[in-house]
């Protein structure tokens, strides 16, 4: 079997949303990303796995919505969780893991540079060498998204406030390119964000010098 011929049943329509046919991998993107983020709120390890699993659906959607980026960014993800896991298990010495803290004034100034400087470059890039209607918009979820999935390897508070800055963008630029469900989508992972927001801010403020261990079972 082809991969092309493993890959077209994920690609058929399932239902139909507003009159746009919605896919297996649209659905199976949904129910993944939700439930990674929840684990990503507990601060479970198994948001690192479910989290690449969802990685390789929305690199399929993505790509058959133009959606550039968006879709080379699920790579980039994916070897992230790989430092995310290690991280996780790892950054807190031989006994805890590591526990949540605030970023830092210089990991603030290297973020914004990075994103900015990125989102310019990939707006660029989009512009010029692929068919991408939405080349900018593309280009910042993706610099957020980075920037937010950094400061979720390392434990950063304020990589909620990020991940909320790039589902208010991306919930609309769902819609606008018809992917209604993943929209839907963004708007549970935006409630999901103030859940984690308020979660972290918890254990960061009543637990800074006793690490927590990470939950496994």
């Amino acid at each position: 079997m082809s991969l092309a011929e493993f890959l077209d049943p994920l690609q058929r329509p399932l239902v139909t949303v507003l009159d746009t046919p919605v896919s297996w991998t649209e659905v199976l993107g949904f129910g993944s990303g939700a439930l990674c983020v929840w684990l990503v709120a507990r601060q479970h390890l198994a948001n690192w796995p479910i989290g690449i699993a969802n990685n390789l659906f929305f690199i399929l959607l993505f790509t058959q919505a133009g959606l550039y980026a968006d879709a080379g960014l699920q790579i980039v993800f994916i070897a992230l969780a790989g430092y995310g896991w290690w991280t996780w298990t790892h950054g807190g010495g031989p006994d805890f893991a590591m526990p949540v803290r605030r970023t830092t004034r210089t990991e603030w100034s290297l973020l914004l540079a990075a994103g900015a400087v990125g989102t310019f470059g990939l707006t660029l890039l989009l512009s010029r060498a692929t068919d991408s209607t939405v080349p900018f918009w593309d280009a910042l979820t993706t610099g957020l998204s980075l920037m937010a999935t950094y400061g979720q390897c390392r434990k950063r508070l304020e990589s909620w406030w990020l991940w909320i800055a790039a589902d208010v963008v991306y919930i609309p630029l769902y819609a606008h390119k018809g992917l209604y469900l993943t929209s839907l989508l963004y708007v549970g992972f935006l409630a999901l964000c103030l859940v984690g927001l308020r979660e972290w801010s918890r254990d960061q403020a009543g637990a800074r010098r006793r690490p927590r261990e990470v939950t496994v079972a």
